[in-house]
């Protein structure tokens, strides 16, 4: 089974999160193609990102500047795919959650693989320029964001008095993904074991550095 980490990304005392997040684990879990581990932000201390390259100690195998930043690199490295669920603030994602893939520094915990995303809001909007500009820190980090994401407006009244939500389509919709997502997820992980490439960053330095060495 593929290790899948459900990430919670707000903190607000007054989410709307705890709506949404019962029902995306509820659904990965019934998947079959996971085994799923659930990542809130609020369980996780996590400062605001100060690393560089004088804080990561062995390269190899990093200390970072703080014990959790270590542990949040390393839980990450387990997963085989992320599935986030993010709020919109100002059409962007809450900074506790761009902090925490700030945080994921030099270990390339996130390298390689897929992330699918859940978005919310309370207006009609359903998150979607979070989900967005998610996508381009996906990028960023080198993921692999799946086209197909489950978005849901007015969330308020979005889910009945059993969790489950009100428009059917919004199952739809999370079907697709997480089969997307396991797909994906096996593919990679695939692909992972075979052996990755250095990451372009690297290659482009040494790069460099030959080509300075010739001149």
């Amino acid at each position: 089974m593929l290790n899948l980490k459900i990430l919670i990304g707000s903190t607000r005392p007054t989410r709307s999160a705890d709506l949404v997040a019962p029902w995306v684990v509820e659904r990965a879990s019934a998947h079959g193609a996971f085994d799923v581990e659930v990542l809130d932000l609020r369980d996780w201390s996590l400062p605001m990102f100060q690393e560089h390259m004088g804080t990561i100690g062995d390269f190899n195998d990093p200390t970072y500047s703080d014990p959790v930043v270590r542990q949040w690199n390393t839980k990450l490295k387990e997963a085989d795919a992320l599935l986030v669920v993010t709020a919109e603030y100002l059409h962007s994602i809450p900074g506790v959650l761009k902090n925490a893939f700030d945080n994921v520094f030099v270990s390339f915990a996130l390298r390689n693989k897929p992330m699918a995303a859940v978005g919310y809001s309370t207006g009609i909007a359903a998150g979607v320029r979070a989900v967005e500009h998610l996508m381009d820190v996906a990028i960023e980090s080198e993921m692999v964001p799946l086209r197909d994401t489950v978005l849901i407006p007015k969330v308020g009244e979005a889910f009945d008095a059993h969790g489950a939500p009100v428009d059917p389509m919004t199952g739809v919709a999370m079907t697709i993904m997480l089969d997307d997502l396991a797909w994906w997820g096996a593919l990679l992980a695939h692909g992972r074991a075979q052996g990755e490439l250095i990451p372009g960053a690297f290659r482009a330095r040494a790069a460099m550095v030959a080509i300075q060495q010739a001149s």
